[in-house]
Order: C-alpha cells, then structure tokens, then sequence
C-alpha cells in the first residue's frame, strides 16, 4: 500500500495535540511548528496529485482490514486536486494570520488550524459514508475553535448560530446514515454504489429517503437555499483569516454531493430516476439569486464578500446538478476559481476594514493608508469573483454556460448565471467606488497636534508580508487562467474518473490484502 494517502491526515493530527500542549505559550515555536507542518502537507499534496495523474484509484485499508469492513481512504484524481487546493489555500491563510498577528490573539490558533487541516484532508480522502460524519465533526468543532478566535460578543452569536445549524445537519446525517445501512447493510462508498444498482425499484423507498437526508446535510454545508442563512454571519463575524480559510469549507459540502451522489445515486441508478438532480437545480438558482442580491444590498464589505460566496457556490451548483461529467469538470474549475478569490478578498477586506474605522458602505471615508494598492487589489479581486475577463472566473462561467447547453435547464441556467454576474458586478463596483473613489477628504490636522499624535491618527501601511498573501492567491487566479488548458483536461479527467464508479469500486473492493 501507499502510505503516504494517509499522511495528509496523520500530519495535522499529530501536530495540532503537539502545538497545543507545547507549544501554546510560546509564538513563535507554534508558528514555526505549523509553517513547517503546512508546507509539508503541501509538498506531500502535490506528490499526491501528480501519483492520481495517472490515472489509478488507489484504496489505503487502515489496520490491513479490508473494504467494506475496514476503513479505507482513496486517492483518485478528484480527492487530491482537493488535497492540493486546501494545502495551497492553507499556506496563504497561515502566512497572513502570521503576517498581521491575528493567530496571536489566542492560545490555540495554530493547534485549531492543524485539527481543521485534519479534518479537511480527511473529508476528501475517506471512502466511508460513516467516517465522512466523523471528519465532518472534526471541521465542526475546530471551525467553532477558529471562529470565536478572538473573542466579542458578536462573535460568539455568530459562532453559536453556526455550530446550532450544524448540529442539526449532523442529527440529520446520522438519520440518513442508519437508514442507509438498514436498506444496504453498508456505509462504504463503493459497496453502497454496487448494493443500490441492484435493488428493486419496489424495495428502494428508504434508500430514496437516505439520498434526499444525505442530500440537505451536504447542502447545509454548501451553504444552498433554503438552509443557507447560517453562512453570511458566521464568514462576516469570524476573523479574516479564518473566512478565509473557511472558503474551502462550503467546498467540503459541495465535494460530498459530487463524490456521494455521482458514485453512489448516480444519474444511472434506476431507483433514484435522477431524484437528487431534480431538487438540486432549483436550490442552485434560488441560492444564485439571494447571493447576487445580498452582494447588490449589502451595507457593509464583509456581508458583501459572504454574499458573494452564496452566490459562487449556487453558480457552481448549477453545474453540478446536471450531473454530466462535462458540467461536473467545469464546476471543479470554478470550484478551485471561487475558492481562491473568496479567500483573496476576505484577507484584503482584513487589511481595509484594520485601516479605517469601518468597513461601512453607506457613506465615503477618508481615503486610508495605501489607497491605490488597496483599490488595485480589491479591483482584481471583484473581477475574479463577479466572473470578468481576464482572470479565471470567466473561463469558468464559460465553461458551465458551455457545459449546460445541451441540458433542459439551459435556458434557465444561462439567465441566472448571466443576470447574477450582472447584479454582483453592480455590488462590486457600488462597494470599490465608496472604498476607494469617494472617499471623503482628510482635513489637515490641527495646528496643535503633536507629531506622535499626528502619528498615532494615521494607520501604518501594510508592509509586504501581510500584501503578499493576496497577492498570491490572486496570481494563482491568473495562473489559472493562463493555464487553463492543462488545468481544466486534469479536472475533466478527474470528472470522468468519478462517473465510471467501476474503478472506484474495483479498487476498494478488490483490492489485493497486501502490506
């Protein structure tokens, strides 16, 4: 067996108990710890991604037990495209936490970013219905951690919202769970795919009922309608850098209705007749609309930003709803797309609102510190998300409208993509010009002032470490772009590896049981 496939998941574990029992009075070694844990996951990441390139399924049966009785994790060329993107959006949101101090306003931010990471890579990996519920529990209760880092009431509102939301998806899940394993007897991924082709239409009530639960809990944690309300308090209250790094966490939901619904309630299982697809498509765009419209009527620039990820992950559900392989590899590519660009703009936002006494955009401000490399900055960032050439946004609203096509939905699915990036791109611009280009003067300072209190008054400017975590992630938007060609034929691949589950299944199941 390959063990590094369980590596991404041993390394954070690990560490995070390390960090927090050793190293949580001590800055600087917990920062050293955790820079040097991430960008190990990362090397191991890409080490990952370029073994999947080939085009095998590789299955890791933990203890040697093999599937369905043991646990498994499995490495296809979906599960370490997701590997790498978390690592390299890790990197990112660790340097600017670092950067600006944020991860020394509390004890445990490091050891909290670790079991997050744990979670995350775990998520992707796991090739178990149950074990997905359990790294589900890990992000849940390490994401509360990283959420109220920090402290303040709001804070601590917003977060309890947040957790009361998720509880309630995880009852749900563990409903949909035992209903599953009373109508299959398994909870593995591959074992359920082959189990459910072959019951009888008649004898498939529960399973329908399973896929529909297991549906909403995914949905809850994509954040789609009508159980998406939990998403704009919790990403506009929790620190920067943790938005940030939340923005791969709708993308776990979202991974989980690709992997679960394509694998097991595929659009060829005769007892679902395209069951999940048909309620998909509607939640999809309703959740497009209360994004692009949340974006138009948002007061504040952290609402706005969280609005805008409604809004990215119900565009990216349309395609996901069609359930083609064509349209899944185009929602993989803006998928990658909107993750970057939300964590882009949140890490910005973090370095305007810190500069002025608010992020409020009902009235102008005086201009803060930096104002042309800030408003450049956001500029790109507004672009990258609303889908405007030439950053990789556009490509991949390209590659959807392109995908969608040959779909009933097309009609529909065109105009809502089309009319949403049009009231996003008014939002935008309303936001950037009030930040940005409608800043009120600064009066001169008074003829007694001293000049340490002239200083005091005046925010200092942003030296480049705290600029170059935005930086990077919009450069990788544009490398994106650049690259498209290579990036999306290994996204495209990665689709039609998920539609044919017989290599899935043929390397879970019959894996030989050697060491």
């Amino acid at each position: 067996m390959n063990h590094w496939i369980i590596a991404p998941v041993v390394l954070p574990a690990i560490l995070a108990p390390v960090i927090a029992f050793v190293m949580r009075h001590d800055i600087t070694l917990a920062r050293a710890a955790s820079f040097a844990g991430t960008i190990t996951l990362a090397a191991i990441c890409i080490g990952l991604t370029v073994t999947a390139a080939g085009g095998e399924t590789v299955s890791y049966a933990l203890g040697n037990w093999p599937a369905p009785f043991g646990i498994v994790l499995v490495l296809d060329r979906l599960s370490a495209v997701m590997l790498l993107l978390t690592a390299l959006l890790a990197l990112i949101v660790l340097l600017h936490a670092a950067a600006t101090g944020w991860d020394a306003r509390g004890r445990h931010f490091h050891a909290l970013f670790q079991f997050q990471l744990m979670g995350i890579c775990g998520a992707f990996l796991t090739g178990d219905a149950f074990n997905l519920f359990v790294f589900f529990e890990v992000l849940l209760i390490a994401s509360y951690g990283l959420m109220i880092h920090g402290g303040g009431r709001v804070r601590l509102q917003a977060g309890l919202q947040y957790v009361v939301m998720n509880l309630a998806g995880s009852t749900l899940f563990l409903f949909a769970l035992g209903t599953l394993y009373a109508a299959t007897g398994t909870l593995n991924i591959a074992d359920l795919a082959e189990k459910v082709r072959a019951l009888p239409v008649e004898d498939a009530a529960l399973v329908r009922s399973a896929a529909m639960m297991l549906m909403i809990v995914f949905a809850i944690k994509a954040a789609l309608f009508p159980v998406q309300f939990w998403l704009p308090g919790t990403y506009a209250n929790a620190p920067a850098p943790v938005a940030a790094l939340f923005a791969i966490m709708t993308k776990v939901g979202a991974y989980a209705i690709v992997r679960v619904h394509s694998v097991v309630f595929g659009p060829d299982v005769p007892v679902l007749a395209g069951l999940p697809g048909t309620w998909l498509m509607p939640a999809a765009l309703v959740t497009l609309a209360v994004g692009a419209i949340g974006v138009l009527g948002a007061r504040r620039l952290m609402p706005l930003l969280s609005f805008s990820v409604v809004g990215s992950m119900g565009t990216m559900m349309i395609a996901v709803a069609a359930f083609t392989p064509q349209a899944t590899s185009a929602a993989l590519y803006y998928l990658v797309h909107s993750t970057f660009s939300a964590a882009a703009l949140f890490l910005l936002a973090d370095l305007v609102v810190s500069r002025r006494d608010t992020g409020d955009l009902l009235r102008p401000q005086s201009p803060t510190v930096q104002n042309g490399l800030f408003a450049a900055l956001f500029f790109a960032g507004a672009i990258g998300m609303v889908g405007m050439p030439p950053l990789s946004g556009f490509l991949g609203k390209l590659l959807i409208l392109d995908a969608m096509r040959d779909t009933p939905e097309m009609a529909i699915a065109f105009v809502a993509i089309l009319l949403g990036s049009l009231l996003m791109l008014v939002g935008f611009a309303r936001a950037g010009s009030i930040l940005f280009w409608k800043s009120t003067a600064i009066g001169p300072a008074p003829t007694d002032a001293t000049a340490d209190e002239v200083a005091a008054e005046s925010p200092e400017p942003a030296r480049f470490l705290e600029v170059a975590p935005t930086a990077a992630a919009l450069a990788l938007l544009a490398g994106l772009a650049v690259f498209a060609g290579p990036v999306s034929g290994y996204l495209g691949a990665a689709s039609w590896q998920l539609f044919d589950s017989s290599g899935y299944v043929a390397a879970v199941l019959g894996q030989d049981e050697e060491g």
